[in-house]
């Protein structure tokens, strides 16, 4: 079995880290680089940076920040918000990041997903979908969750494996930022629908909810920002408790 990848997520907006519940009601948790510093030290797998505001205002993420953490790691980094083309991913990897994330252009226009894999590969193409249970469905939803897409979260991360998504980035609206434990069944849902990495968002709360989620959930990877950005949880603590379970991670 592959080891199970432990992600931190920045959720930015104006320059600073923020963090709420359900998307709603953010909060201040630090400077990006401060905490891209830390993490690259306490043994994270990899940092994703969303600019929770870039769609909503029509406009990239922001480069200077992108430029900022870079320079901080030497993990994978992956950035979303705001890209709408096949120039803004390149503007965005030419910041610094591996991996661009897209989330409603892609809803928009599924060929973008195809035109960023063909220009720098699948590797560097993450699909975010954000789903809302909808009844025995998974309803995904658009601009930092404020639109329905009118698309079934496992039939759109089919679609966009079949066009060239690398990875598929899922987050549970009614789970986020709640520290109630990851949508298991949304995730698993996906996890036996794609044969790509599924990264697990939404939830976080504690160690259990982690080893619960790579197994139960069949996540390839799990996304979390309150636990650590507040240092409630120790990554290598998490990481010991996880492999004591008989989960594989990186050391």
């Amino acid at each position: 079995m592959l080891a199970k990848r432990i992600i931190a997520c920045l959720d930015v907006r104006d320059g600073s880290v923020v963090k709420g519940v359900r998307f709603e009601q953010l909060r201040q948790a630090g400077n990006p680089a401060d905490l891209a510093r830390r993490y690259n030290l306490e043994g994270i797998d990899e940092l994703v940076i969303l600019d929770v505001t870039a769609t909503i205002e029509s406009r990239r993420a922001i480069e200077s920040t992108i430029r900022e953490v870079a320079a901080e790691l030497f993990i994978p980094l992956a950035v979303g918000g705001g890209i709408r083309s096949l120039e803004d991913a390149g503007a965005v990897i030419d910041a610094g990041a591996d991996k661009v994330s897209v989330n409603t252009a892609a809803l928009r226009d599924p060929s973008m997903i195809t035109s960023i894999a063909s220009r720098f590969g699948s590797q560097a193409v993450v699909v975010a979908i954000d789903a809302a249970r909808r009844g025995a469905a998974f309803a995904v939803y658009a601009r930092s969750a404020q639109l329905d897409a009118g698309r079934d979260a496992v039939a759109w991360a089919k679609e966009a494996e079949s066009r060239g998504a690398g990875e598929i980035l899922l987050t549970s609206i009614d789970r986020d930022g709640t520290r109630e434990g990851f949508d298991c069944e949304l995730t698993a849902a996906v996890s036996d629908a794609v044969s790509i990495p599924v990264i697990a968002s939404g939830g976080a709360g504690g160690f259990e909810h982690f080893a619960e989620v790579f197994t139960r959930g069949r996540a390839d990877a799990a996304l979390a920002a309150s636990i650590f950005h507040y240092q409630e949880s120790a990554v290598r603590d998490l990481k010991r408790h996880l492999a004591a379970g008989g989960i594989p991670v990186r050391c």
